[in-house]
C-alpha cells in the first residue's frame, strides 16, 4: 500500500521541478513510510514531447526486498507508479510468463506494467484488487490513470493548459503549487447533503476525482476518462437458490483467502456485527494460527459493542485485542481536518480513526467487513424502503401519513428515539421512491436546504439538483424491487464515496493497509443479481448470508440488530463540544457564514441545545466544514 503522485507538462512554463515532486511525495508520507521513489523526465517539455514527473511512497506488504517504484519494464519505455494490492497477481505472472514475459520481482506492481505490455489499456478488466495508478508510456507519449472498481483507493486530478496534475490525495496535488483554491459551490452544496462531496466533483473547483470503475487518458494535450465496469443492476440472476448459495459460499471464502496474502503481519477488524464476524470466521479456516482480531468499546453503553466482538472473538478463539476509548473530539477535530482533505462528516469516522491506530500497533494489515450491508441488505433503512413501497400502493393512506399524522408527531431530541424515526418516516412519504429516500439519509433537508443558505450561495446552486446523484445511481436498478435499489444505490454512491473514502484515509493515516473481501468484484457481480427475497425477508436482511454461512456464527450474532459504529454527537453538542461549536460557528471571520445564514446556525445551536430539535448532524457537519476551512483555505 502506498501513495502516488505525479505530472505530466506540454511547455517549460509548467515545469514540475524535482523540488515539488519531492514535496508532493513528502505529503503521503504517511501512506507509505518505508521508503520514496522518483522518475522525473531530463528534456525540456515540448507538445509532441511530454516530460514527466512520478512519486511514490512505499508502505511495504508484498516482496519487502524489491517491489521499489516507480517501476519500469526492460526497455525502460513504460514507467508505472502503483497504489494499492492486486490480489490475483500470482495467477497472472504465470499467464504472462506462458506469454514469454520476464519478471524481475515477487511484486505485484509489476504485473501491471506487463498486463499494459499486453493488453494496453484493457488491463484493469484482468485485475482483482484494489488500485490507483499512473502509466507513462514513452513510445506513445501518453499517461495512464486508473482506479479500481469499487473506488477503494483514491485518485485526485487537476488539469490546466499544458499540464496534468494528480497524486492519491488532494494534499499532494495541492503540494504542487499550481493548484487554486477556488471553492466549487456545487461540491459544497453536495457535502451538505450526502456528507461526502460525490466523485468526480471536488471541494475546489479546478481538481476532479477519478470515478471507480474508470480509467483516463491524457494524452496530445486531452485528458479522456472510460468506463471499464460496472455492475448490471436492472436484472436478477436465473440461479437456484441453493446455487447461489453454492456460489457465493466459493467466491466469499477464495475473496478472504487471497486477501489473506501478505509479507507482514495481519490481523481483522472485529465490530461483533455479522460482515466482520464473518470474515473473521473464514479468516480462522484459512490460518493455522490464531486470527488477530480488533475491537474497541466506548463508556457510552449505547454506542459500544464490544461485548458482541469478544463474545465473537471467544466463539472463534480469535487472538483478541480489545480497547477502550473515551472519543475526543475536541482533539481529533484538526486531524480529521488534516487528513480529510476534503470536507467529511461522517462521524464514525473517529471510531474509525481510532481503531485503525490501534490496530496498526500490532499488525500492518487489516480485513474489514465493509460492502455487506450494500450487496446483502443489512441497513435498518432498507426495512424504511420496503414498508414505503407497500404504503404505495394504497394511494389515500399515503397521502394521510405524509400530510397528516407525520404533524402530530412530537420532535425527539434524541438521535436514535422511535418517535423521531417514526416522523422522519413518515414525512417523505409523498415524494418519489428515491427523493423519499435522499430525504431520509440527507443531512441539510433537501426540499429546504436553500432556506439555510446565503443568497449568493442559492443563486451559485439554484440550477443544480444533488438528488442527480443518487438517482443515476438509483435509476440503473429502477425495475428492480425498491428495497434493491437503494441498497444498489448504495453500492455506487454511499460505498464507495462515504465507507471506502473513511477506511483508506482513517487507515492510511496510520500507515495501516485494509482489506475488504466484500468488495470482491466477483461477490459484487453475484450478490448484485440476487433477487430481494433471497436477501431481504421480514424486515431482516442478509438472509442468504446466514443460510450459506450460518453454522460459523452465534445465532446471537445472526439475530442482534445493528448498532451502527458511531459517537454521541446529540449529547456532545449539549456538553463537551457546546461551548467550542458556538465559539467556532458564531464567530466573527467565521468561514462558514460566505455560505450558511448566520441567524440559521443560531437556531440550530438554541433548538439543539433546548432539546427542540436534534440537530447534531448538520452541526458537525458544519464543524467539520469550518475546520477544513481553516486548514485547507489559506
Amino acid at each position: 500500500m502506498c501513495g502516488i503522485t505525479g505530472s505530466l507538462w506540454t511547455s517549460p512554463s509548467c515545469e514540475i521541478t524535482r523540488e515539488q515532486l519531492q514535496r508532493m511525495t513528502e505529503s503521503l508520507y504517511h501512506r507509505g513510510p518505508d521508503e520514496s521513489g522518483f522518475y522525473l523526465s531530463d528534456h525540456v517539455a515540448e507538445a509532441k514531447n511530454p516530460a514527466v514527473a512520478l512519486g511514490f511512497r512505499r508502505l511495504s506488504i508484498i516482496d519487502l526486498q524489491q517491489g521499489q517504484q516507480p517501476l519500469c519494464n526492460e526497455d525502460q519505455s513504460i514507467w508505472l507508479v502503483f497504489n494499492g494490492e492486486i490480489y490475483n497477481h500470482v495467477s497472472l505472472r504465470q499467464s504472462l510468463e506462458n506469454q514469454g514475459h520476464q519478471f524481475r520481482s515477487q511484486s505485484d506492481s509489476e504485473t501491471i506494467v506487463h498486463l499494459y505490455e499486453q493488453y494496453g489499456d484493457d488491463l484493469c478488466s484482468h485485475l482483482n484488487g484494489m488500485f490507483a495508478f499512473a502509466i507513462w508510456d514513452t513510445k506513445k507519449q501518453r499517461l495512464l490513470l486508473a482506479r479500481d472498481r469499487l473506488g477503494q483507493k483514491p485518485l485526485y486530478y487537476h488539469q490546466q493548459p499544458d499540464q496534468l496534475v494528480f497524486g492519491s490525495e488532494l494534499k499532494s496535488v495541492l503540494a504542487s503549487g499550481i493548484v487554486p483554491r477556488e471553492i466549487n459551490p456545487v461540491a459544497l452544496d453536495h457535502y451538505l447533503i450526502y456528507q461526502y462531496v460525490p466523485h468526480p466533483q471536488c471541494i475546489f473547483e479546478s481538481v476532479h476525482k477519478l470515478a471507480p470503475g474508470t480509467y483516463a487518458v491524457y494524452e496530445n494535450g486531452t485528458l479522456t476518462t472510460h468506463t471499464y465496469w460496472q455492475p448490471r443492476l436492472d436484472a436478477v440472476h436465473d440461479f437456484s437458490f441453493e446455487d447461489t448459495k453454492s456460489r457465493l459460499l466459493d467466491l466469499i471464502s477464495d475473496s478472504v483467502q487471497l486477501r489473506m496474502q501478505s509479507d507482514v503481519p495481519l490481523g481483522a477488524f472485529l465490530s461483533g456485527g455479522v460482515d466482520s464476524s464473518l470474515m473473521v470466521a473464514l479468516m480462522q479456516q484459512h490460518s493455522s494460527q490464531k486470527v488477530q482480531t480488533f475491537s474497541i468499546g466506548f463508556p457510552v453503553k449505547e454506542y459500544d459493542e464490544s461485548d458482541f466482538a469478544r463474545q465473537v472473538a471467544e466463539h472463534l478463539r480469535t487472538d483478541h485485542h480489545e480497547f477502550t476509548v473515551k472519543p475526543d473530539a475536541v482533539n481529533i477535530l484538526p486531524l480529521l481536518a488534516e487528513h480529510y482533505d476534503e470536507p467529511f462528516a461522517d462521524s464514525s469516522a473517529i471510531p474509525t480513526w481510532h481503531l485503525s491506530q490501534l490496530t496498526r500497533e500490532h499488525v500492518t494489515v487489516a480485513i474489514s467487513g465493509d460492502g455487506g450491508d450494500e450487496l446483502f441488505a443489512g441497513y435498518p433503512r432498507y426495512q424504511a424502503v420496503a414498508w414505503a413501497q407497500s404504503i404505495d400502493r394504497i394511494a389515500p393512506l399515503r397521502f394521510c401519513l405524509a400530510h397528516g399524522l407525520s404533524h402530530l408527531i412530537p420532535n425527539n431530541p434524541r438521535y436514535k428515539s422511535r418517535l423521531r424515526r417514526l416522523r422522519r418516516f413518515l414525512h417523505p412519504l409523498a415524494f418519489s421512491p428515491v427523493h423519499r429516500y435522499l430525504d431520509w439519509i440527507n443531512i441539510f433537508p433537501y426540499y429546504q436546504r436553500l432556506n439555510y443558505y446565503t443568497d449568493r450561495f442559492c443563486q451559485q446552486v439554484c440550477n443544480h439538483d444533488p438528488a442527480t446523484f443518487l438517482a443515476a445511481a438509483w435509476n440503473q436498478a429502477a425495475n428492480r424491487n425498491a428495497v434493491d435499489a437503494a441498497s444498489l444505490a448504495d453500492l455506487r454512491t454511499y460505498l464507495p464515496c462515504d465507507l471506502n473514502t473513511k477506511v483508506d484515509i482513517a487507515s492510511m493515516a496510520h500507515s495501516l493497509e485494509c482489506r475488504q473481501p466484500f468488495l470482491d468484484h466477483r461477490v459484487v457481480e453475484l450478490a448484485a443479481g440476487i433477487p430481494t427475497p433471497w436477501k431481504y425477508r421480514r424486515g431482516k436482511g442478509k438472509r442468504i448470508l446466514r443460510e450459506t454461512f450460518g453454522e460459523l456464527l452465534p445465532d446471537s450474532i445472526w439475530q442482534r440488530p445493528k448498532m451502527g459504529f458511531g459517537v454521541p454527537l446529540d449529547h456532545w453538542f449539549r456538553h463537551e463540544l457546546h461551548d467550542q461549536t458556538r465559539d467556532t460557528l458564531l464567530a466573527s471571520n467565521a468561514h462558514c457564514h460566505q455560505w450558511i445564514r448566520r441567524d440559521k446556525i443560531v437556531s440550530m445551536l438554541d433548538q439543539h441545545q433546548s432539546g427542540k430539535t436534534d440537530h447534531s448532524q448538520r452541526l458537525w457537519s458544519l464543524l467539520i466544514l469550518e475546520n477544513w476551512f481553516n486548514r485547507w483555505l489559506i
